[in-house]
C-alpha cells in the first residue's frame, strides 16, 4: 500500500513518465474517456434542468475494472489526463468510477513529458477544477442536443445519414458562402506595362503606376494604346531613388492552428496528420539507451507564451551556435491574442539537445518533419530580426511614372534557421525585379521594350485545411481541438471533398445548409457561433453557471426545431442515372456521392447492394496503350488520373495528363498549377520541356 497510482491517457504516455517516477509509483492508461453519454438515446435530461446522464463506454469495462483494482491495492490516485478542458474532465469521470472523494486532492498536470515536468508535478498536486469540467460539461452537451436533435430531422426530411452539429455546419458554411462568391464573381479586365531599360549596369524593369502624380488603372485596350501614343519619343530617365534598411520580425512559436496550417503549406499534411504526429512526439518516443522522451510540449494551445527556462536555453543555444549578432538585445516575449489559455506553453521542444539532426535514427520520416518545423520556428522565434535593404527606383517620361523595387537581406538573423511560407490567401510581393537597379540618378536609360499585358480579376481562393482553420481561429470558431476533428467530419459526411487541396462543397452539402440557414440561422451564423465559445470560456472562468448558458441555448433552439418540424418540406434527392448497367441486376446504375466523391450504385439498393468508382473521362488516352484516361481517387481522397484498362494497363499520374505531346521528345505532357500560372511540363525526367499555357 506504499506505492501511488498515476493515471494517464495513453500507454505511451505511461511508457515515457514511468522512467521518470520510479519503483514508488504505478503508472497505468486510460486510453482516454472512460465515460460518456450513451450513443443510442440522448443522454440529455432536458426536463430536469439538462442532467447528462453518463454511462461507462462500451468496451471499457474490463480497463475500468483493472484501475479500480489498481486503486484498491494503492495508497494514493494522481490523475494525470492532458492539460486542458477534456483532460479534466477525464479526470473527473476517473475520480467518479474510483470512488474516489471529489474534495480529494488528486489531480496533477504537466505541458511537457520531461523529468523536471514531471516531478514538479507530482508535488503540486491540486483539486480538479470544476469550471473546466463544467465547459467542457457544457459544449458536451450543447453539441448532443444540436446534433440529436438536428440530425435525425434531416434523416426524416432529407436521408439518412447525415448530420448537423455546432461548429462543423458553420465550417461548411465557410466553404459553401466562399463557393458561392466564385461563382457569383464577375471578372474585370485590367493592364499593366512594363519597361525594360539599359543603364550601365545592364537592365532592368519598371511598371507603370501614376499619370501625373495620380495612380493610373488601365482596364481596357484602347487606354493601353493612348499611354503607348504618348509614350512614343518621350526619354526615359530617373526621378528618385530611395533606399531603405527594414527590420523583418520573426514569427512566434506554434499555437495548434498556426501548427496546422504551416504544416499544411510546407509538408501538405492534413490537420488530422498534423495532431496525430504532434501527438507521438508528445507523448515520448524511444531514444535508445535513453529510454522514452516526450520531445514537444503539449499541442493542443492556444498560447504564444515561453517559459523562463525555455529562453534561457533558446538564448544558450542561439550564442554558442551562431554568436551574439543572432540574438536580440531584449529577449522576445510574445502576448496571446483574445483569451488564449496562459497557463499553457507555445508548442516547443523540451530539450534543444534534442536537435532534428540527432533524432533521425529514432523518429519516422514524417515526425521528424513536423518536429524539425517545430524546433526551427522555436528557434527562430527568439533570435534577431532580419535586416532587408531595400531600393526603388523611379523612372519618369513625360507624364508617366515607371517604378522598379527591389531587395535583399544584409542580415540574415532568423532567416538563417526558419523562413515561414507565405498564406494562400497573402498577395506575393508585386513589382519586385531580380535585376541589379541603378544606384545614381545620373545613370542615363535607355528604352530596350515596352511590354504591355492583359489581365482580369480572379475570384477569391477555395479553402485549403491551412486557411480554413486560420479562418476558423479569426472568426472564434471552434477551439485548438476542435480544428482538426470538424474538418474530416465534413469531408467524412459526403458535404465537402478536397481537390487538388482545395475544399468544395458537395450537392449533399449546399443542400443540407440551404436547409440550416432556413431552418436554423443561428446554429450556422458565425457571430452566435462564436459567442457560444465566449460563454464556454466564462464558464472555465467561474463567470457563469453552465446550466444557463444551456437553459439560454435551448430554449430558443426548441422553439426553431419544433418550427422546422412542422414547416419543413421533405426534400428529394434524385440520383443522377449513368449509361453503366448493373451487371447483377440489369438496372442502370446512379451516380452518388460519397466521403471520396463520387461513385456509382445500384438503385435498387438494399436488395442489390453493387457498387463500381465513378469514372471521369478526362478526354486524354492513356500514353501506354491508348485507352481513355479517368480520374480516380485514393483510399486517402487523393485524385489521381489511371488507365480504363486496368489493371491489365498500369498507367497512372498524379498530375494530369494533357493530349498535347512534348514537342522536343514526344512523351505525355502534364499540366502543372500554381497560384499565378499554368503550365505544360513534360513527363520525362531527362526533358525539361516546360511552357506556360497562355503562350
Amino acid at each position: 500500500m506504499s506505492k501511488t497510482l498515476v493515471i494517464v491517457e495513453s500507454p505511451a504516455k505511461a511508457k515515457s513518465i514511468s522512467k521518470f517516477l520510479g519503483s514508488r509509483f504505478i503508472v497505468k492508461a486510460s486510453m482516454g474517456h472512460l465515460r460518456d453519454l450513451p450513443k443510442s438515446q440522448l443522454g440529455v435530461d432536458i426536463e430536469h434542468d439538462f442532467k447528462p446522464k453518463y454511462i461507462a463506454i462500451r468496451g471499457k469495462g474490463e480497463l475500468i475494472k483493472e484501475l479500480r483494482t489498481a486503486a484498491k491495492g494503492t495508497k494514493k490516485v494522481l490523475l494525470a489526463s492532458d492539460p486542458d478542458r477534456e483532460g479534466e474532465a477525464i479526470a473527473w469521470h476517473l475520480s467518479y468510477l474510483l470512488g474516489m472523494d471529489p474534495e480529494e486532492k488528486c489531480r496533477i498536470e504537466f505541458h511537457e513529458i520531461t523529468k523536471a515536468a514531471i516531478l514538479a508535478a507530482v508535488k503540486n498536486v491540486r483539486n480538479i477544477d470544476i469550471c473546466r469540467v463544467d465547459s467542457q460539461q457544457a459544449r458536451r452537451i450543447l453539441d448532443r442536443l444540436v446534433g440529436y436533435q438536428l440530425s435525425p430531422l434531416l434523416w426524416r426530411k432529407v436521408k439518412k445519414g447525415l448530420s448537423a452539429g455546432r461548429v462543423q455546419s458553420v465550417a461548411l458554411r465557410l466553404i459553401a458562402d466562399r463557393e458561392e462568391e466564385i461563382r457569383a464573381f464577375e471578372p474585370q479586365e485590367y493592364w499593366t506595362l512594363t519597361v525594360l531599360l539599359g543603364f550601365s549596369g545592364g537592365i532592368f524593369q519598371a511598371r507603370l503606376i501614376k499619370k501625373k502624380q495620380q495612380k493610373i488603372e488601365v482596364n481596357s485596350r484602347e487606354q493601353m494604346e493612348t499611354i503607348l501614343e504618348e509614350l512614343e519619343g518621350e526619354v526615359f530617365w530617373i526621378n528618385d531613388i530611395r533606399t531603405k534598411e527594414k527590420r523583418k520580425q520573426p514569427s512566434p512559436p506554434f499555437t495548434t492552428s498556426s501548427l496546422q496550417q504551416e504544416a499544411h503549406r510546407k509538408l501538405s499534411f492534413s490537420p488530422k496528420k498534423t495532431m496525430m504526429l504532434a501527438q507521438q512526439l508528445y507523448e515520448g518516443i524511444d531514444l535508445g539507451k535513453k529510454g522514452s522522451i516526450g520531445l514537444i510540449t503539449y499541442m493542443r494551445t492556444d498560447s504564444v507564451k515561453v517559459s523562463e527556462f525555455a529562453r534561457e536555453e533558446s538564448k544558450t543555444w542561439i550564442l554558442d551556435n551562431f554568436g551574439t549578432d543572432y540574438y536580440p538585445e531584449v529577449p522576445r516575449q510574445y502576448t496571446s491574442k483574445g483569451r488564449a489559455q496562459e497557463a499553457h506553453e507555445a508548442i516547443r521542444p523540451t530539450s534543444l539537445e534534442h536537435s532534428p539532426d540527432s533524432l533521425k535514427e529514432f523518429l519516422k520520416r514524417d515526425q521528424l518533419r513536423v518536429y524539425r518545423l517545430i524546433w526551427e520556428r522555436f528557434i527562430a522565434s527568439q533570435m534577431s530580426s532580419a535586416v532587408i535593404d531595400t531600393l526603388t527606383v523611379d523612372v519618369q517620361a513625360g507624364d508617366y511614372l515607371f517604378r522598379a523595387n527591389s531587395s535583399q537581406v544584409s542580415f540574415p538573423g532568423y532567416l538563417a534557421v526558419y523562413v515561414e511560407v507565405q498564406d494562400d490567401c497573402m498577395d506575393d510581393k508585386k513589382n519586385e525585379t531580380q535585376y541589379s537597379l541603378p544606384s545614381s540618378a545620373q545613370e542615363k536609360l535607355t528604352l530596350n521594350k515596352m511590354e504591355e499585358k492583359q489581365h482580369f480579376t480572379e475570384p477569391p481562393p477555395r479553402y485549403t485545411e491551412a486557411s480554413l482553420v486560420r479562418k476558423m481561429e479569426v472568426e472564434g470558431i471552434g477551439r485548438p481541438s476542435t480544428y482538426a476533428p470538424t474538418i474530416e467530419t465534413i469531408q467524412t459526411r459526403g458535404y465537402v471533398i478536397k481537390d487538388a487541396k482545395q475544399l468544395l462543397p458537395t450537392e449533399l452539402g449546399e443542400i443540407v445548409l440551404t436547409l440550416l440557414k432556413e431552418f436554423f440561422p443561428k446554429i450556422v451564423n458565425l457571430e452566435f457561433t462564436a459567442y457560444m465559445e465566449e460563454k464556454l470560456d466564462d464558464i472555465e472562468e467561474g463567470e457563469i453557471s453552465w446550466k444557463e448558458v444551456i437553459r439560454d441555448f435551448y430554449g430558443p433552439f426548441a422553439v426553431t426545431l419544433a418550427n422546422a418540424e412542422e414547416r419543413m418540406g421533405k426534400v428529394q434527392i434524385q440520383d443522377q442515372e449513368s449509361d453503366q448497367v448493373c451487371e447483377h441486376c440489369g438496372r442502370n446504375m446512379v451516380i452518388k456521392m460519397g466521403r471520396y466523391g463520387k461513385f456509382l450504385a445500384c438503385p435498387n439498393f438494399p436488395e442489390c447492394r453493387n457498387t463500381k468508382p465513378f469514372l471521369e473521362q478526362i478526354g486524354v488516352n492513356c500514353p501506354k496503350c491508348s485507352k481513355p484516361l479517368v480520374a480516380r481517387r485514393s483510399k486517402k481522397g487523393r485524385k489521381f488520373y489511371g488507365c480504363t484498362a486496368y489493371p491489365e494497363c498500369d498507367f497512372i499520374s498524379w498530375e494530369l495528363p494533357v493530349a498535347e505531346p512534348c514537342p522536343q521528345c514526344n512523351h505525355y505532357m502534364i499540366m502543372k498549377q500554381s497560384k499565378r500560372q499554368k503550365r505544360y511540363v513534360c513527363s520525362n525526367q531527362e526533358c525539361h520541356y516546360a511552357r506556360n499555357i497562355e503562350d
